[in-house]
């Protein structure tokens, strides 16, 4: 991470998570008969809130918002970003498929693309005060393309994948556990990614000598001006 900081002048809000939840029943390059596509868009929605709750998302956090199903779109998105900066400080918890510069919304006939951030930019430059992100955190393909984005909208520190992201699980358990035990973003990114990678390693099979191209396209990098943690108050200020 880089960038100069000074810490800095926010007041001690309260925290929020915001969950961007629509799994679509997509998996990559498969295609599926649309009752196995709505069965496993249900399945894994609903495993993304039991972990959640496992690991206490709801009690460290003093509001949890989760836009899912109808509700997982770029205006829904803007609108709580903007509703809960007014009292909150906020992370964002990125649980859909993604394309390069853009996350899949509802059913994927919904996309959070090029409007909504001009939207929010927009929004950003003119009164930073309106938006308070804090830390982004995603499984979404090519989530590397809109990390620095998020940076722009004031978030401290993103990850993203470099490409098509082959492992949610267990990328999304181990980073959850670590992240809301108080670990570190960037330590929590890291062992989530690495614990992944192994994990599937031992089942995919690659050429002697090289790395799985599935291991390769889901690394994960973490861009920001600092790390923090769940207990982070202070925002840091650019100089």
């Amino acid at each position: 991470m880089t960038g100069a900081v000074a810490v800095a002048s926010t007041s001690d809000k309260p925290i929020a998570l915001i969950v961007f939840l629509e799994n679509v029943g997509h998996i990559a390059g498969v295609p599926l008969p649309r009752w196995v596509m709505a069965v496993i868009d249900w399945a894994t929605e609903e495993y993304a809130k039991v972990l959640l709750h496992l690991y206490g998302a709801h009690r460290r956090y003093d509001q949890v918002c989760i836009l899912e199903d109808t509700a997982a779109t770029g205006p829904n998105l803007v609108a709580a970003l903007l509703r809960l900066s007014k009292t909150h400080t906020i992370d964002l918890l990125l649980l859909a498929h993604g394309h390069a510069g853009k996350l899949v919304g509802y059913r994927g006939k919904e996309m959070v693309d090029a409007e909504t951030f001009s939207a929010l930019q927009h929004i950003y430059d003119r009164s930073p005060e309106e938006l308070d992100l804090r830390a982004v955190y995603g499984l979404n393909c090519y989530g590397l393309s809109l990390a620095w984005q998020w940076l722009s909208l004031g978030a401290l520190t993103a990850n993203g994948a470099v490409g098509v992201n082959w492992f949610p699980e267990p990328s999304l358990s181990v980073f959850l556990r670590a992240w809301l035990s108080g670990a570190s973003y960037s330590v929590a990114v890291e062992h989530s990614n690495l614990t992944a990678s192994r994990w599937w390693g031992r089942i995919l099979r690659a050429r002697e000598g090289h790395e799985h191209p599935w291991i390769s396209s889901s690394r994960q990098v973490v861009v920001g001006v600092c790390d923090v943690t769940l207990y982070t108050k202070k925002k840091p200020i650019l100089l």
